[in-house]
Formats: structure tokens, sequence, C-alpha cells
């Protein structure tokens, strides 16, 4: 079952949340690892049932308390489009899904349209920081209304690097995964140029 971490930072303690967590491979896992070393309180789904702390995204959800946040790490394409299918059968009015995964910014748009019908919010959010981000934190780049945003906001701070960087609220809906990719040609474009020197 869940783990909670057995002293939260200075000023998180007035702010721990519950989160369920899809997609627990090297990020994923990672990632929830970093929350509940912030205090929270993380109930992972993954296929893999040797990682997974419940069996089903219906489990997951009826173990989280209303209003829920649940973070789906998963490839880009057809799962997260079926995993927020299934989650917009599960969740309520007033729950919030992230999808922190490499999706077209395009499919957040449609993704958030699809959840709104239902009352439930979007945040898309581009993740770096790869297998160091256990120990480093994340960068994270965010879109999605202020009022989503802020029921995910503990679970950011969590996530990001100490300081005041390594995150950023980019706008509206898409605008994180769109901030995700500009990153994401840098890199390697940077990359690119040290392999040709």
């Amino acid at each position: 079952m869940p783990e909670r971490a057995h002293t939260p930072p200075r000023n998180q303690r007035e702010q721990l949340m519950e989160l369920g967590l899809i997609g627990l491979g090297k990020m994923g896992g990672n990632m929830r690892e970093r929350i509940r070393r912030a205090g929270h309180t993380v109930v992972g789904y993954d296929r893999n049932p040797d990682v997974s702390d419940v069996s089903s995204l219906r489990e997951l959800v009826d173990s989280l308390q209303a209003p829920r946040v649940v973070w789906v790490m998963v490839p880009a394409g057809a799962a997260t489009q079926s995993t927020v299918d299934e989650l917009g059968e599960l969740l309520e009015p007033g729950d919030v899904v992230v999808d922190g995964g490499n999706s077209r910014w395009t499919d957040d748009e449609k993704h958030a349209a699809e959840l709104a019908e239902k009352g439930i919010g979007f945040v898309d959010c581009g993740v770096s920081g790869g297998v160091h981000g256990l120990a480093n934190g994340y960068a994270l780049m965010y879109g999605g209304e202020p009022e989503h945003v802020a029921k995910v906001q503990p679970v950011l701070d969590a996530l990001k690097p100490e300081g005041d960087f390594g995150s950023v609220h980019a706008g509206k809906v898409g605008a994180g995964h769109f901030a995700k990719m500009v990153h994401n040609g840098i890199e390697y474009a940077m990359m690119q140029a040290y392999a040709e020197g």
C-alpha cells in the first residue's frame, strides 16, 4: 500500500496531499519515490504488478479522496488517450488529470476539452530529468487553468529542484508540452553538435 515519508520538508507540512500516479517505469517510479520523500501519499498503478500499489485504475481512483489528482506517465499517443478515456469514466467533477508524458500539445487541447465536459480539470506537464531526477529534481513545464494547477502545486513543488527555479507555469493547456518540445529540440541539437565536434 502507499507509503508516507516520515519527515516532510519544512514548508510542505501543511500542504500534504494524495496523488494517483499511472506508469511506474524509470521516470514514473522515481517520481513516485521523490513525491513520497516530500511527505505526500502516492498510490501508483502500472501494468507490471511487481511495482504497482493497486491492481486497476478503478482501485486507484477508489483509494483517493475527492477532489482527486491523477498523474499519467505513459507513452504518448494511444496509451495516453486510452488512459485519459478510462479516467474520464472513473473520475468525478472537481478532479484533475495531469499528463506528464511527451504528448503533442494539440492532444492536450483535445484531452482538456473531453474532460471539461465532465467537470474534470486537465494540466499538461513536460517533465525533464531522466533517471537523475530522483536526486536532483525535475525541470517542469506545465500548462492549464490556474485553479487546476493550484490543485497540483504541492506535487509540482515536490518534484522540482530545490530553490526558485526549475518549474514554470507556461500558460494555457498545451503550453507545457509545447515548451517541452522546444526544450527537446534544443537538447537534441546540442547533443548533435557535441557529436559532430
